[in-house]
């Protein structure tokens, strides 16, 4: 018996586009969202990998998120009094930096225009399954029932729980994420971005097009902080530690000085993904942050997601019973994502590194670069694409990398 229906948990980012293909597939899916209405004002800006556009094409949403994105041709290192070119693999399109928001909007409009429902205020509560389905319970009492349920719920994911109570959970980097956009009179060049080892913290920033400068902030800090309670404490707060924390950096110190509290978003703890041992249980699965959130310094974040989403709607199209068509999906995807994930580890830790290791980045980084044939890695990563209409090859998938 094919698979005809989805309960997709979860409406950010995978959530949609999993909804969204699967209906280009011919399966009926429905999102159920625990916030009250669309999530266009959670976080800051991110960057958007060119797999991850490819991704989006597949569902026909990767020119609108283009419109709304800025390219970004050129990326370097700034080591305080030296910088250093970062690799730019040649044959692909170039990454592009998208605020979170608008991102949002576009994979829910896609969804909503080629039939996707959603359903808001539907808070998980327990799932129960049955030989012909499974049933999802919520908060408000209410219920859903489908051949298969999808959780796209994020890092601190519910379905996660239900399909392993021994799961592990998210891991806090040690660092809470904020952004914002404001005036510099630094001279930053076009579709330049620049990541930058200040003295205490690191931190990234480009310029916009109308002459503004975006940046982001990866600021140490010891206590845990989710974005309602990073929310919860004053911006005016919130910059004066950033002033401090940046007051020895270039352009850091102005970009703090020059930010005012209605421009500062908080973003909340950074987290990873460690491994997840069960992706799929019976019939529930796990895409996106929920099963595999690598460090933001990859870039790869919410590309990956997509990538997973669109996947795994292709093995539920070309595999009649769910457990053939969770594993497959698993087989496609754990090898890519935990590489990926595991590369962006170690450039993390590089994030809060000592005094002595921040001496010694301008001579590493160069050899570390060779040594890991950076370029040759980030184009595999990045020229990767989905044949929709081919039907799922494992090994073709796996040969991509």
């Amino acid at each position: 018996m094919s698979i005809r229906t989805a309960l997709v948990i979860g409406g950010g980012i995978a959530g949609p586009v999993a909804a969204t293909a699967l209906r280009k597939a011919g399966i009926e899916a429905r999102v159920y969202e625990a916030y009250p209405g669309p999530a266009f004002n959670i976080g800051s800006a991110l960057g958007f990998a060119p797999n991850g556009l490819a991704a989006l094409d597949v569902i026909d949403a990767g020119d609108a998120v283009r419109k709304v994105a800025l390219p970004i041709t050129r990326s370097v290192m700034s080591l305080g009094h030296k910088q250093i070119e970062a690799p730019s693999p040649e044959g692909v399109e170039p990454l592009h930096v998208v605020d979170r928001s608008a991102l949002h909007e576009v994979l829910h409009d896609t969804a909503v225009a080629q039939g996707v429902p959603f359903e808001y205020g539907k808070r998980l509560t327990g799932v129960d399954e049955h030989g012909d389905g499974v049933t999802a319970r919520f908060a408000d009492g209410s219920s859903a029932t489908a051949d298969v349920l999808i959780g796209a719920d994020g890092i601190k994911s519910r379905v996660r729980g239900l399909i392993d109570p021994s799961a592990p959970a998210a891991e806090y980097l040690g660092m809470l994420g904020f952004g914002a956009y404001t005036r510099c009179s630094f001279e930053i060049p076009p579709e330049t971005m620049v990541f930058a080892y200040g003295k205490n913290a690191y931190y990234l920033y480009w310029s916009m097009p109308d002459g503004g400068v975006a940046w982001g902030v990866n600021l140490p800090h010891k206590q845990y902080m989710s974005l309602t309670e990073a929310r919860q404490v004053p911006a005016e707060q919130w910059l004066r530690i950033l002033r401090e924390t940046y007051a020895d950096d270039v352009p850091g110190a102005e970009l703090a000085r020059n930010t005012t509290p209605e421009q500062l978003v908080s973003a909340g703890a950074l987290h990873i993904m460690p491994p997840v041992p069960t992706w799929s249980r019976g019939r529930m699965v796990l895409v996106g942050d929920a099963v595999h959130a690598p460090s933001n310094s990859t870039g790869q974040g919410a590309s990956l997601a997509i990538e997973s989403a669109v996947q795994l709607a292709r093995c539920l199209r070309d595999f009649d019973d769910p457990a053939t068509a969770f594993a497959t999906y698993e087989r496609i995807r754990r090898p890519r994502v935990e590489k990926i994930a595991a590369r962006g580890a170690k450039i993390s830790h590089s994030k809060t590194m000592g005094p002595i290791m921040r001496r010694m980045m301008p001579i590493m980084m160069p050899l570390a670069t060779k040594l890991m044939k950076m370029e040759e890695t980030m184009l595999r990563e990045q020229s990767y694409t989905i044949d929709w209409e081919a039907p799922v090859d494992i090994e073709a998938e796996l040969a991509q990398g």
